[in-house]
């Protein structure tokens, strides 16, 4: 048994637009100079307190603990308006669906969005049958911490290493890694292909299709 645990925003779903719009939103109506996207993508994949003292450059605190309070009601905001969207990457639904037809694998997400948000997603994107374990911002650490993917694996009894962390973010690979889990970076998201080998990823795949040989080998570890 495989558990494949996948990563949300830059990895399944497109959601940097999204993001950066309530990001700037929250930045302004606090009085910030809000950021530009890049730095934005850059700081996808973590929890919200720690992505937004990042983008300050200042150690979590009060403000920004009332910082990540003004996002939230934007971000309830923007994601109650039925023409938002977050599309999931081309190709990577039907790897899903592929996936989910494999007896001896599993599918699960580690994400730094809230559970509220990653709920709707998965309700909105009929995923419900499919993944059958994941952790959020509410409930873990902020990556690269493991326990996201540690309790994952705990929830299914599949040990860190038959689980596969697919993933954009070098926060990702380093999460992988720091769990005993292999690491697979993928090209189509927010951080660089040279960025996600140096934070170990074991393959990084310019396209959804080419999981799939990596997920259905034996030792994903292998080149």
């Amino acid at each position: 048994m495989k558990l494949v645990l996948f990563d949300c925003d830059g990895t399944l779903v497109d959601s940097a637009a999204i993001i950066h719009a309530c990001i700037e939103r929250t930045f302004v109506e606090a009085g910030h100079p809000a950021p530009d996207l890049a730095r934005t993508k850059s700081i996808i994949g973590l929890t919200l307190e720690t992505a937004l003292s990042r983008l300050l450059e200042r150690e979590i605190d009060h403000s920004v603990s009332e910082l990540a309070g003004l996002y939230r009601q934007h971000s309830a905001t923007m994601r109650a308006d039925p023409t938002v969207n977050e599309p999931f990457f081309d190709g990577v639904r039907e790897i899903v669906d592929t996936l989910t037809s494999e007896d001896e694998i599993l599918l699960g997400v580690v994400t730094g969005k809230s559970r509220r948000p990653l709920d709707i997603l998965i309700e909105k994107h009929g995923l419900k049958s499919a993944i059958i374990t994941s952790r959020t911002a509410d409930e873990c650490p902020s990556k690269p911490h493991p326990a996201m993917v540690l309790e994952c694996c705990a929830e299914t009894g599949v040990r860190p290493e038959q689980t596969i962390v697919v993933g954009d973010a070098i926060y990702d690979m380093q999460m992988a890694r720091a769990a005993g889990a292999s690491a697979i970076g993928v090209s189509w998201g927010y951080a660089g292909t040279d960025a996600l080998f140096e934070a170990g990823a074991h393959h990084v795949v310019d396209e959804p299709q080419a999981l799939l040989p990596l997920v259905m080998n034996r030792n994903q570890r292998d080149a």
